[in-house]
């Protein structure tokens, strides 16, 4: 449940941007929660064409999350697959590329520039006499040098995120997702999922857990964290004779690829403590009844986090920090009308596809 305040903070940090193609608001705020460990990522010019919007819910800190929204769209941008067009790949690829980034003396101090005050200065402080060295780098490509200090066997950070993300590249969007943040689309009023919530009790997810030595106990895995993917948590990802994306605990994505159409509204990336509240067509209701009501999308996104807040931590529900990126195609479009949600899935060696039903 974690520690709630006496009283909520309500404080929002709220952003718009537009280009020629589309227009997003967004809006984060603590709520009843004693710290804020969400994190997002909003870039209408990932490069020319593309843009990226990402939401990270942290859980036992607020490092993972804030790293993530540093570098998960950077890690993105310096695969292979993304020079070839493949956003699918290169954003798989960066999901496991942040595990492997947080390890060892720099992984330390990266997350340590991000933590509290006291491990940001001890990490500023070993900056200056660790430096990098990026002859030992073992992925040249991304540049990032590995380092020795006292903390060159750290094996990464013990708090985690989700990672729900979005790619939009002209008539194609592509989500990545994580854990249990989530992305919809509204096509024509219909609200579609396009990301899967990664629940232990999934069975899926509950197959792997167990074959990888864990167990679920109280809808938690090991009786502690009730995801089954996210990025950092690295003691659920200590089985040295499995891949990353079989341990208890993966960053593996589910990939969600998707050909726009005429009748596509906007899309929406929210944090749990939203669908917490709301289920995912209440939300495109809800904002299709105040979208042309408001001045800013983030004004819409601002209603969706009043709404959703508690009026008391008496059921937990409402309690959570919460976080929406809301982001409108603009019209006319040059799109196929008649073209269908179609996606695919590229998760794991298992192929599983994710069927994006009505709620």
């Amino acid at each position: 449940m974690g520690i709630y305040l006496s009283t909520p903070k309500t404080d929002k940090l709220s952003e718009n941007g537009e280009n020629d193609r589309l227009k997003f608001g967004l809006s984060s705020m603590q709520g009843w929660r004693a710290s804020m460990e969400d994190a997002h990522s909003a870039l209408l010019d990932l490069d020319s064409e593309t843009a990226f919007f990402g939401v990270f819910d942290g859980h036992g800190g607020r490092v993972v999350a804030k790293f993530c929204a540093k570098y998960l769209h950077r890690q993105v941008l310096k695969t292979e697959a993304y020079s070839a067009g493949d956003l699918g790949s290169a954003v798989h690829r960066a999901f496991f590329r942040m595990d492997e980034m947080m390890r060892g003396q720099r992984g330390w101090r990266e997350l340590s520039a991000l933590g509290d005050k006291i491990n940001k200065f001890s990490g500023m402080i070993e900056g200056l006499i660790f430096s990098p060295r990026g002859s030992d780098s073992n992925n040249q490509q991304d540049d990032w040098a590995s380092e020795e200090g006292p903390h060159s066997d750290f094996a990464g950070p013990t708090c985690g995120s989700t990672a729900c993300v979005a790619l939009i590249r002209n008539n194609q969007l592509v989500v990545a997702n994580a854990g249990d943040s989530r992305c919809v689309i509204s096509r024509a009023g219909q609200a579609y999922n396009l990301s899967r919530d990664h629940k232990p009790e999934l069975a899926v997810e509950r197959e792997r857990i167990m074959k990888a030595g864990g167990f679920i106990h109280m809808g938690r895995i090991n009786g502690s964290l009730n995801l089954s993917r996210a990025i950092g948590d690295v003691e659920f990802k200590q089985n040295k004779f499995l891949p990353p994306e079989k341990q208890v605990v993966t960053a593996n994505p589910d990939i969600n690829v998707v050909e726009l159409c005429d009748d596509d509204d906007f899309v929406v990336v929210a944090c749990d403590g939203i669908w917490d509240c709301m289920s995912s067509q209440q939300l495109v209701n809800f904002i299709h009844e105040h979208i042309m009501q408001e001045s800013s999308l983030s004004a819409v996104c601002e209603k969706v986090l009043d709404r959703c807040l508690a009026p008391s931590t008496i059921t937990g529900e409402g309690c959570d920090n919460m976080t929406m990126i809301l982001v409108q195609f603009k019209k006319p479009v040059n799109r196929n009308k008649k073209a269908e949600v179609a996606e695919q899935s590229t998760s794991s060696s298992d192929e599983t596809e994710i069927h994006i039903a009505e709620e």
